[in-house]
Formats: C-alpha cells, structure tokens, sequence
C-alpha cells in the first residue's frame, strides 16, 4: 500500500501539511486534494472527491482532516465501498483497520496534536485487517450497500 490521498477543510489545514509531510517520509505516494489555506470551505467539497478515489482504487486509503472529523467521516462514508473511520487514540486506529478493514481515516485537529495524530496515522497505516470473522462482517455492508443498488 503506498498511494494515499489527502484533505482537509480550512479547520484541517496545518495537520494536513504534516501528515502529509509523514506520509511522504513513510515512501507514501501522497495525493493532496486541498483545501490549501485558512479561508472558510466546505469538507463535503473535499471529503466526496478524495472517497471516491478510494472507491474507485485511484487511491489505496484516505485521509480526512476537519476541525472535529466527525463532518469530513459523515460524508466520506455517504460514498458506496468506504468505511471512514473517526479516530482519535492510537487503540481506536488500530482495531478499525484489524476489525473493520476501514479504507478512510478522519482526524479531527482541533481534538488532537500533530504528535498524537503523527502515531495515529502511522498506526493505521501499517495495520492489516485480521480478515476471518470480521470479514463476515464487512461483507454484510457491502452485501447491503449492493442491496440498495450500490456497486
């Protein structure tokens, strides 16, 4: 896994510059959809376009930064195919990528440092889904998404 896309509203500005920064000293191929300034935008403009990415496979995973996470993951997880994850602990990233297998991440830089949000993206990053009984349980989403005539 090495191709990542990135963005952030105007609240997620400056965490997005280093994790992006991380990203790339990780060997990361890093695709930043913006924003790129401080000026007021709206995160589903941002959020919609670098999940679609991930659904299509343009990108392997995503990461989301706003002022809290919680409106960049709403909207990402509006596209068929993602499962954003909010995180903001080290254990949370790690157990959505072993039992959950999510493709988005979304941070919230108000809620959390540069530091802790360097070790939570590190950690998503290099985490494999455990597949067996929660392979079950993904697939029971995809199957719905399907069901509602998605993918």
């Amino acid at each position: 896994m090495n191709k990542v896309v990135i963005c952030s509203d105007h609240g997620g500005v400056s965490l997005k510059t280093e994790i992006k920064e991380l990203l790339l000293r990780m060997g990361m191929e890093c695709i930043d959809l913006g924003c790129q300034s401080g000026d007021a935008v709206d995160y589903p403009d941002y959020a919609v376009p670098a999940a679609g990415m991930v659904a299509s496979g343009e990108a392997e995973r995503g990461i989301l930064i706003c002022g809290t996470g919680i409106g960049m993951s709403i909207a990402a997880n509006k596209v068929p195919g993602i499962r954003c994850a909010l995180v903001h602990d080290v254990f949370s990233a790690k157990a959505t990528r072993l039992h959950n297998d999510s493709n988005m991440l979304a941070l919230g830089a108000r809620v959390i440092g540069a530091g802790l949000a360097a070790e939570i993206v590190k950690t998503w990053l290099e985490t494999p889904f455990e597949g067996g009984r929660h392979q079950l349980r993904v697939d029971k989403i995809t199957n719905y998404e399907r069901s509602l005539g998605f993918r």
